[in-house]
């Protein structure tokens, strides 16, 4: 008899662990609180660990016809613009990890998974907030916020930051405001001068500020990301309309490239980056975490998708290999939870570089800038982005459960 499996959330996590557990013949029915789909933010860098997925999943093809594949990632002095190093991307990525280095738009990519569930025969429920569960060894019953509820053999949390699910699980914890913000928003290219923004990942690093731009959709759009530290954080929403002007100012001092990209844009969106500590338990008995529910990801890595990515797979593929629904859920922790909790870890790390927040991170790009000019900074950074990128879970999982640390 086929498992019915219940997620909490029809963002990318869950939409793509709807489609992986579809893929694997699971019984699969999403809810998702937000009455109409939509992916606020606008665009994603697909690393080549994600689309390793991705390609299993079926629909890479599809991804890579709305996305955009850069040449490089670029890091550079906000006012200079003297690069610290350049790790090529596009074709070298492909050869090197056996899978594309892309960026794509949060909605193109969210259409593409909707649509593989639909044709998979997933059920999407808008509209309904699943607030909490109880269960025994036997049952396990799912509560909706209108006092409904329902019977299911699983349930996955992937609901995001802010999960009733975790706190259901794990008791109610704020996440922590890290003193950040994040400027965010889309400008038509053919707003700007041609061959202003290099066709590449841009990062610009400067005091207390840095800033991201590439492109989308082929070239048509440019995405950026523009982080700030601020001291407090008093706003009930964790998103809204940004200050355009407000964004201008904070970075008017910053190299052209920037300003003249800020310059052309129309509108933003303004988010406060919350952070939680890595967990030491993503499950209980029948129920489940994944992507930003069990470990939020800030953007200083790039890798919040992808890791809510590399879930899914693995979690369809434990759960396929074991009929014992508390052993599959034990092994896909075993699997994800090192992994993830690293990358959450380096991810902060980057902010204090990203940021020059002392003396010794500013020592620190000096030294890279100093070993750019024999190229050793390049070689230096493509090592440390290896351990990301080139990790496939695909393949690993494909290997055995010795191979994953899983034998009994």
């Amino acid at each position: 008899m086929s498992k019915k499996i219940v997620i909490a959330g029809a963002g990318i996590g869950g939409l793509c662990a709807a489609l992986a557990l579809a893929k694997n013949k699971f019984e699969v029915t999403v809810y998702e609180r937000n009455p109409q789909l939509g992916e606020v933010g606008a665009g994603i860098q697909l690393s080549p660990n994600a689309m390793h997925v991705l390609q299993t999943l079926g629909i890479a093809d599809e991804v890579k016809a709305k996305a955009f594949s850069p040449d490089a990632a670029v890091m550079r002095h906000y006012k200079t613009g003297k690069p610290f190093f350049t790790v090529p991307l596009g074709d070298n990525a492909t050869q090197k990890y056996g899978a594309d280095y892309l960026h794509i738009h949060r909605a193109d990519l969210h259409t593409a998974l909707y649509n593989a569930c639909i044709n998979m025969k997933v059920t999407i429920h808008l509209g309904k907030t699943i607030q909490s569960y109880q269960q025994t060894q036997q049952n396990l019953t799912i509560q909706f916020d209108n006092n409904d509820s329902i019977q299911a053999d699983l349930l996955i949390g992937a609901d995001g930051i802010k999960s009733n699910i975790q706190a259901c699980m794990l008791g109610k914890k704020p996440a922590e405001f890290t003193g950040q913000v994040a400027w965010r928003g889309v400008v038509e290219a053919s707003k700007l001068p041609k061959g202003l923004i290099k066709p590449n990942a841009n990062l610009w690093v400067g005091p207390g500020k840095h800033f991201v731009s590439y492109y989308l959709r082929g070239g048509d759009l440019i995405n950026f990301i523009a982080v700030q530290e601020r001291k407090n954080w008093q706003k009930e929403s964790w998103n809204e309309p940004g200050d355009i002007n407000e964004l201008r100012e904070t970075f008017s001092d910053w190299h052209p490239e920037v300003s003249k990209l800020l310059n052309a844009t129309e509108q933003c969106f303004l988010w406060a980056l919350f952070d939680r500590k890595p967990l030491e338990l993503w499950s209980d008995l029948k129920v489940t975490l994944l992507g930003d529910a069990c470990h939020p990801m800030l953007p200083f890595l790039a890798q919040g998708a992808a890791m809510a990515i590399e879930d899914s797979y693995a979690l369809a593929y434990c759960l396929s290999r074991d009929s014992n629904i508390e052993n599959a859920l034990q092994s896909y922790q075993n699997i994800r939870l090192p992994r993830t909790r690293n990358i959450q870890l380096n991810a902060r790390k980057n902010a204090a570089l990203y940021h020059m927040s002392s003396p010794i991170e500013q020592a620190k790009l000096a030294l890279v800038s100093g070993l750019s000019r024999i190229g050793l900074s390049d070689r230096i950074a493509a090592n440390k982005l290896d351990s990301i990128y080139a990790y496939n879970i695909v393949e690993q999982l494909s290997m055995g459960p010795v191979s994953m640390g899983l034998e009994s």
